[in-house]
């Protein structure tokens, strides 16, 4: 759990996130500086051993996330089939080119260096797991794949038209440089990007004319894209951070009916959260120190055994509570809840959870009552089924 959830598993995690971070970072500025002669030179030794050690840690980062992929339920079903499922996943994939170079370079002694050690900048794109907003841009792009595939056939069309034009009229005026359609349609895409190299240029009026009308057409069509994926990344990003509303708290029993007083002094404390699916909300085994109300989505509830009379997986939904027998009795988490959907949480530490109980005696004996029925529930499903008596008729059967 600490590779996969990071931050979320507590402060191992973090740690453990915040250290693979740095040695990324650090990955890439030392290529950087390899690169330099003077500096390569007087530091080749301590970049070597640098290299042996980054890789030695990726290489057990992989293999330790591959080894524990069934403790996520999408992989439980079949190890080992499960397993190489996993490795096709994307993430996986950069991790894999993170550290193939090198091994490429280990055992295969006539490989080109230099070109090995450039693909060790691939390691940058390790960031994209533990940053969310390369996750949310790329989940941007995905939404968006259709407009982006739009602006850009158009701005194929516009690239071609503008090339054939440039072609017609200093075609013959310029036949070295316009004298075919792939040369003016490099000309076409580096004015209309507004880049300008000028190398080559046209010199009639016409020609003039509509290189201007090319580059302001640039500014416009260019700016499309622009426009799209910064819109929808701004819209995402504040339906990650949803605002806490009172009626968003009315939707939840445990709230349903407190008065304005109450309602006010809970939505300052309580925090929203965005879940991604498969990812764990809680671990069994850890401390509890966070309550999560579900807004909306589903949970399941996994790893529970399965009492007689009672379901190995639970599921939860819109206005049940996460965590909370566990915070209030200050004991570990009995089972690990994932997010089957995606989902909206509120999360009440369990400081301000005292605050509140102190403050507020409703919402107390409302969360007593709630937690004695439930462990009323459990006790029921720990009592062992009665055996049927048995009669002559029975015995004989048997």
């Amino acid at each position: 759990m600490v590779l996969e959830s990071g931050r979320g598993a507590g402060s191992l995690g973090l740690a453990f996130e915040i250290f693979l971070i740095f040695l990324i970072v650090t990955n890439a500025v030392v290529v950087c500086l390899d690169s330099v002669q003077r500096i390569s030179a007087s530091y080749s030794e301590f970049f070597q051993y640098f290299e042996i050690g980054s890789v030695l840690i990726f290489t057990l980062e992989y293999a330790a996330r591959v080894w524990t992929a069934p403790e996520d339920p999408r992989y439980s079903a079949r190890p080992v089939r499960d397993r190489l499922l996993y490795i096709l996943q994307p993430y996986m994939l950069i991790d894999l080119i993170a550290v193939a170079p090198a091994l490429v370079a280990l055992f295969v002694p006539f490989a080109d260096l230099r070109i090995l050690r450039l693909f060790r900048l691939l390691r940058l794109l390790k960031i994209a797991r533990y940053s969310p907003a390369v996750t949310t841009l790329i989940h941007v792009l995905s939404l968006e794949r259709r407009a982006l595939f739009g602006t850009l056939i158009l701005l194929l069309c516009i690239m071609c038209l503008c090339g054939e034009g440039m072609y017609i009229i200093e075609g013959r005026v310029q036949p070295n440089v316009f004298g075919n359609l792939p040369s003016c349609m490099y000309w076409a895409i580096i004015t209309l990007t507004t880049v300008g190299y000028g190398d080559t240029y046209p010199i009639t009026a016409a020609g003039r004319a509509l290189a201007g009308a090319t580059a302001i057409l640039g500014l416009g069509f260019f700016a499309l894209p622009v426009g799209i994926v910064a819109s929808a990344f701004v819209t995402e990003i504040h339906r990650r951070d949803f605002v806490v509303t009172s009626s968003m708290l009315a939707r939840i029993p445990l709230f349903a009916g407190l008065d304005i007083e109450a309602m006010s002094e809970i939505m300052i404390v309580l925090r929203s959260h965005m879940i991604a699916p498969h990812v764990p909300v809680v671990i069994a085994g850890e401390n509890a120190s966070t309550m999560y109300f579900i807004v909306s989505g589903l949970a399941k509830i996994v790893g529970v055994r399965k009492k007689e009379g009672g379901p190995g997986n639970v599921t939860l939904g819109p206005g049940d509570v996460i965590a909370s027998d566990a915070v209030l009795n200050g004991r570990a988490h009995e089972a690990t809840v994932f997010a089957h959907t995606p989902m909206r949480l509120l999360a009440l530490s369990s400081h301000d959870l005292a605050v509140l109980l102190r403050k507020f005696p409703r919402l107390r004996r409302r969360i007593e009552k709630t937690t004695s029925r439930r462990e009323k529930r459990k006790a029921k499903l720990r009592e062992p089924r009665e055996l049927a008596p048995q009669t002559d008729e029975t015995i004989a059967k048997v």
